[in-house]
C-alpha cells in the first residue's frame, strides 16, 4: 500500500515537474522571440524616432526616442525640396498601380498559355522565359535606355509602366504557372464541353481560382515598384515627375546641408501605402483552392 502511494506521488510529481519545465521552455522561447523581434524592428523604431528629432541631433544621440519632440519635420518634409511631397506620392501611386495592373494581366495570360494551352514550341519558349531570370537587370539598362530614348519616352512614366504590360517579369509568370499546374484539368474539359473557348475558360474558370497567386503578384509588384530607385533615376529628369524614392533623395545635398529630419519624416509616411497594400491583400496569400472555387 505504501509502495503504491509512493509510486502515485512520484508520477504526480513527475507530471508537475514536466509541466513546469514545459512552461519554462515556452517562456524562454517567447522571451527570445520577443527579443529577436525588437532587434529586427529597431531600425524602424530608430527611423520613426529620428523623424521627430532636430537634424543636428539625429546622429549625435544614441537613444531612438526624441527629446524634445520636433513636429516641424513633417510640415517641412511635406513641402518637399522644390516640389511638394504630395506630388511624389501621386506619381509613385500612378506608377505602382499601373505596374500592378500590367503584371496581373500580362503575367496571368502568359502563365495560362504555358500551363493550360498546347501550342508549337511551348517548352522552348518556356525555357527562354525562365532563362531571363538569370539575366541581370543591369545588362539591359543601356539598350533599354537607347530604345526608350528613340521612342521619345524619356522623362515620362512609360518606360516604368509599359514593359509591365508585356509580361517581362518571369518570376511572376513562373509563380502562376506552378499554381495553375496544381488545378485539375477536368475544369478546362468541363468548360470546353459547355462550349467555352480558351478566353472564356481563362476569364470565368481559371482567373477566379488564381486569387492567391494574383494577390502575391500584386503585393510584390507594388512593393518593388514603390521602392524602386534606379529605374526612375534613369528615366525621370523633371522633379515634378519624381517618385517617392527620388523625392527622398532630393533632401540629401552633397554640397550643402542635408535635411535629415524632414527626410526621415517623409520616409515614415512613405511606408504607409506599403503596409496598407500588404494588409489589404495578405489574407489571400494563404488562401488555397478549397476556399476559392472548388467548394460547392
Amino acid at each position: 500500500m505504501t509502495t503504491d502511494i509512493r509510486d502515485d506521488y512520484s508520477k504526480t510529481a513527475g507530471v508537475q515537474f514536466g509541466k513546469r519545465r514545459g512552461k519554462g521552455r515556452n517562456a524562454l522561447s517567447h522571451f527570445l522571440l520577443i527579443g529577436f523581434g525588437i532587434l529586427m524592428l529597431y531600425p524602424l523604431i530608430w527611423m520613426v524616432g529620428a523623424s521627430f528629432k532636430d537634424s543636428a541631433s539625429i546622429f549625435s544621440e544614441i537613444s531612438p526616442f526624441p527629446d524634445p519632440i520636433v513636429l516641424d519635420n513633417y510640415a517641412r518634409g511635406w513641402e518637399g525640396a522644390g516640389v511638394g511631397f504630395g506630388t511624389y506620392f501621386m506619381n509613385s501611386t500612378i506608377v505602382a498601380v499601373l505596374s500592378v495592373i500590367g503584371n496581373l494581366i500580362s503575367c496571368s495570360l502568359a502563365a495560362y498559355a504555358f500551363a493550360r494551352l498546347s501550342f508549337k514550341f511551348r517548352a522552348f519558349f518556356f525555357v527562354c522565359m525562365m532563362g531571363t531570370l538569370m539575366l541581370p537587370h543591369h545588362v539591359l539598362i543601356v539598350p533599354q535606355y537607347i530604345l526608350f530614348s528613340q521612342l521619345g519616352w524619356v522623362n515620362t512614366f512609360l518606360p516604368l509602366v509599359f514593359p509591365k504590360f508585356l509580361a517581362v517579369d518571369a518570376f511572376f509568370i513562373f509563380l502562376m504557372v506552378q499554381f495553375l499546374r496544381g488545378l485539375p484539368t477536368e475544369l478546362d474539359q468541363a468548360a470546353k464541353i459547355d462550349g467555352a473557348g480558351p478566353w472564356q475558360t481563362y476569364r470565368l474558370i481559371i482567373l477566379p481560382l488564381t486569387l492567391p497567386a494574383l494577390a502575391t503578384t500584386a503585393i510584390f509588384t507594388f512593393i518593388w515598384t514603390w521602392n524602386d530607385f534606379l529605374t526612375p533615376l534613369l528615366y525621370l529628369q523633371d522633379p515634378r515627375n519624381y517618385t517617392v524614392p527620388l523625392g527622398l533623395n532630393a533632401f540629401l545635398d552633397a554640397s550643402g546641408e542635408s535635411a535629415w529630419g524632414p527626410m526621415f519624416a517623409m520616409a515614415v509616411l512613405s511606408l504607409g501605402p506599403l503596409f496598407g497594400f500588404f494588409l489589404a491583400g495578405q489574407k489571400y496569400l494563404t488562401t488555397g483552392i478549397a476556399t476559392t472555387g472548388l467548394k460547392g
